[in-house]
């Protein structure tokens, strides 16, 4: 599923996010949602969230709810 979507994500759910020095790449992370930064319901290039890590990137995919 991909991560256009604010209610598609929840904090504790497991995503890949690609990160702005890596948007070109299009180089993923993975990791567990901590807060979510959008405050919009959707986004066209992914919502931005902080993972658990503290990274902060826009989510490609949710790989579980």
């Amino acid at each position: 599923m991909t991560g256009t979507k604010r209610e598609h994500i929840k904090p504790g759910s497991r995503v890949r996010i690609v990160e702005k020095q890596n948007q070109r790449s299009g180089k993923l992370t993975e990791g567990i949602v901590a807060n979510i930064l959008t405050n919009s319901a959707t986004h066209p290039h992914g919502i931005k969230v902080r993972l658990e890590s503290g990274i902060v990137g826009r989510v490609k995919e949710i790989l579980n709810g």
